[in-house]
């Protein structure tokens, strides 16, 4: 006999990027040269003078908890980062601090989503968003960006995606998994028609904000739209900027009322982020943007060599990003070369025959897609792009297992 799951479990699906790099960590585990290029991770060391005030916190015995919603002195570091960086204005009892970014969209999505409410999620999206809306017992509604459209979509397909039903809507700028980032004037147009609608509320996941390198300076959805700040809860974090994944602290300003209520969510769940993390974050948050900037530089010299080499491979279209660490291909035309039914199956081929591991698009809400992470060095990105050229052309007589 079985036991019993919550109903809620059936609803969603593990992470696709996560179940990737644990089929690449196994097959290396084997024996087998992996290239695992399928999870959202910096590959540069934390900055030193982050390291060391975590460090100094350990030595000095801080290691009790702090306030649940988070220190005071990292809220201030916060709320003078959301000025300086983006002219939004904010008090202490607006910004909650959480143990990654992750946990904080977890929180806004159980403090205000009821059963049946519909949250807008522009295709292709981070694996997780729609499954974390329906753990909150509501309804993802996904209208895709095509590659046509930069994979953005546009004030009409928001219009149109808008029902009675709507609560939130959910930007990703730039995004995971394209790297597609919204200009300012596509923010206008995607807040005029948000004006006309005061019950939905916005959620902005700014995360990859400092790994940007578009045509005009990074806009964060509030900034464009003030009129829409005080329905619009805007998320980051120190994961990926500042190359601090592991000490899991995300953070957001909004709402007073929406802010409070995920503070009480997180105080019955998982309480403070790590004090130790929260010293570390204003280091981060409040020192100097050196180290910052020039892995910014590296990850854009990565992105034109790989995204270069990737559009001369057979069948493969890649769209240019604006920032991130990914690149988002169209696999559709070697998928057809290969005879291979989707893309989950062309993900499944080029880990066994090219030992390059990518999650595929479908994942994502794109299918015929594969995301590719270039968070690896210059010599790494050329053998993954030298094996996927043989494998691509290697004839079916002498692929693996025929």
């Amino acid at each position: 006999m079985s036991l019993q799951v919550a109903q809620r479990i059936a609803r969603v699906k593990p992470s696709a990027t996560l179940a990737v790099t644990a089929r690449a960590a196994q097959m290396r585990r084997e024996g087998k040269d992996v290239i695992s290029m399928s999870v959202g991770e910096p590959d540069f060391d934390t900055p030193a003078h982050i390291g060391e005030a975590g460090i100094a916190a350990i030595r000095e015995g801080f290691t009790r908890y702090t306030n649940a919603d988070g220190m005071p002195e990292l809220k201030d570091a916060i709320i003078a980062r959301f000025q300086r960086d983006n002219g939004l204005q904010y008090e202490r009892n607006q910004i909650l601090v959480s143990t990654g970014a992750k946990q904080t969209l977890f929180n806004l999505c159980m403090a205000v989503l009821n059963p049946g409410d519909e949250v807008i999620i522009p295709a292709p999206y981070w694996v997780s968003y729609p499954d974390m809306v329906l753990l909150a017992d509501g309804v993802p509604v996904t209208p895709y960006g095509p590659a046509s459209q930069g994979y953005k979509i546009t004030a009409k397909q928001l219009a149109d995606a808008i029902t009675p039903r709507t609560r939130m809507v959910m930007l990703n700028s730039p995004s995971n998994p394209t790297g597609a980032a919204y200009t300012r004037a596509e923010l206008a147009a995607l807040g005029e028609v948000l004006l006309r609608h005061p019950q939905i509320l916005i959620a902005t996941d700014d995360i990859y904000e400092k790994i940007y390198w578009g045509a005009e300076p990074f806009s964060s959805f509030a900034q464009v739209t003030p009129a829409l700040h005080n329905r619009t809860v805007t998320i980051n974090g120190c994961s990926k900027g500042y190359a601090m994944t592991g000490w899991r602290i995300g953070y957001c300003g909004g709402p007073r009322e929406v802010v409070a209520a995920m503070a009480t969510v997180q105080g019955q769940s998982t309480t403070n982020a790590s004090s130790i993390s929260q010293r570390a974050a204003i280091a981060a948050l409040t020192g100097p943007d050196d180290e910052m900037q020039r892995m910014n530089a590296a990850f854009k010299a990565r992105h034109d060599l790989f995204v270069g080499g990737l559009n001369a491979l057979p069948g493969i279209r890649c769209l240019p990003g604006s920032g991130t660490f990914y690149a988002f291909a169209d696999v559709s035309g070697a998928m057809q070369n290969l005879g291979l039914a989707d893309d989950n199956t062309f993900a499944e081929f080029i880990l066994n025959e090219a030992l390059v591991a990518g999650v595929a698009g479908s994942s994502f809400g794109a299918p015929g897609h594969l995301r590719l992470s270039f968070a690896c060095s210059t010599a790494t990105l050329e053998k993954a792009l030298e094996r996927l050229g043989k494998a691509l052309a290697r004839p079916a007589a002498q692929r693996s297992g025929t």
